[in-house]
């Protein structure tokens, strides 16, 4: 039988703790260090101007001239390469892992014997271990960085992705970095020219020591609908109606896997067949002369956007340097409220039975 006695203390209330922390304060204020240090430690934070030997006061000023030395860096904590009971949910493999989106100017090669500086985009990641916490972010931009100085080309990437290995102690790696590609054209008759922007993504890929080199490109295109095209002459000749076909901006995504054995595979090259298999690339420098010539540019080359994924195969299957590829094209339609769509694939390395759901809300240009 439990018995409890009508004058038991009861929880003390906010005002019963405001009262005992004054009265603390007060017998603080005329108590030694020892006397606070044999109570409670603690008790000197109550006096901003006291503390005691076994209670630090830390310091609030940045350390300008400290210096962290070989011994020093020693003895910072590492959570992110501990040991795998450090691990967190399923003890897996992880495919990709790094960063993305990191910029730093890196120097182009052109096929004119040209360079180029362009800001440039890199993602990188490497395959983690099922038995390993995590990788070290910053040695991906460390080994990036130790080549960035270089005029580019696939060999330095190469050259960033052996050391990134390396460095993370990985076995697969991946190395990619998007860039806009400046290249000048020509108008279709009043004799300007302007800068077209491509956008581009090199890829170094190494997979069981098996090492991949990827261009991607956006080609930029007006297409015009043949069927469009049809009715609207047969309102003229039939009717003596005006009518026009309905074209719109369209978008193709080419990536190439190139053929390390063959010869520089030079991004003008690549742009070179997407002209000659589709040539209503959109302009720059336009004149009136120039908008009616793209007119019947337009007109002497309408298609589908099926028509527009053979017309690019059968470029890039005409080039030997070019092993594998993928095209993706898009034609955001101007007649409808959705676009029309169309995916080509050649070979195992662009193969696959799914589709990014985003994949095609990519395929914008943003002008």
């Amino acid at each position: 039988m439990n018995i409890h006695p009508s004058d038991m203390a009861e929880t003390p209330d906010r005002d019963a703790a405001q009262a005992a922390l004054e009265v603390l304060r007060q017998w603080a204020a005329s108590a030694t260090e020892v006397e606070i240090a044999q109570l409670e430690p603690a008790v000197a934070r109550l006096l901003p101007d006291r503390a005691v030997s076994n209670y630090p006061d830390l310091s609030r000023d940045y350390p300008e001239g400290f210096v962290a030395d070989a011994e020093y860096r020693a003895t910072l904590p590492d959570l992110q390469n501990g040991p795998s009971s450090l691990i967190r949910g399923a003890k897996e493999q992880i495919q990709h892992v790094g960063i993305s989106n990191f910029r730093l100017p890196i120097r182009f090669h052109t096929r004119d014997g040209g360079d180029l500086t362009l800001e440039t985009s890199v993602t990188g990641t490497v395959s983690l271990d099922a038995d390993k916490k995590g990788i070290n972010m910053s040695r991906i931009m460390r080994s990036f960085y130790k080549h960035a100085e270089k005029t580019f080309s696939f060999h330095v990437l190469a050259d960033a992705l052996d050391d990134y290995l390396a460095d993370l102690d990985s076995l697969d790696a991946r190395l990619q970095m998007r860039f806009s590609f400046p290249a000048k054209i020509n108008s279709l008759r009043s004799g300007l020219s302007g800068y077209q922007y491509y956008d581009i993504a090199l890829e170094l890929v190494d997979v069981d020591r098996v090492r991949q080199m990827i261009i991607h490109l956006d080609y930029v295109y007006s297409s015009t609908c043949p069927c469009s095209l049809e009715l609207s002459e047969h309102a003229r000749q039939a009717r003596g109606q005006l009518a026009t076909p309905h074209s719109q901006r369209s978008v193709a995504r080419i990536s190439v896997l190139a053929d390390p054995n063959a010869s520089i595979l030079w991004f003008e090259d690549l742009i070179d067949h997407c002209r000659t298999a589709v040539p209503t690339e959109t302009q720059v420098m336009v004149k009136r002369e120039d908008e009616q010539a793209f007119a019947e540019l337009n007109a002497a080359n309408p298609i589908f956007v099926e028509d527009a994924a053979r017309l690019f195969c059968e470029a890039l299957k005409s080039d030997s340097r070019i092993a594998d590829f993928r095209i993706v094209a898009s034609h955001q339609e101007s007649l409808h409220s959705h676009d029309a769509i169309s995916v080509l694939t050649q070979g195992p390395t662009f193969a696959t039975r799914s589709l990014d759901p985003h994949q095609f809300s990519t395929l914008i240009h943003k002008g």
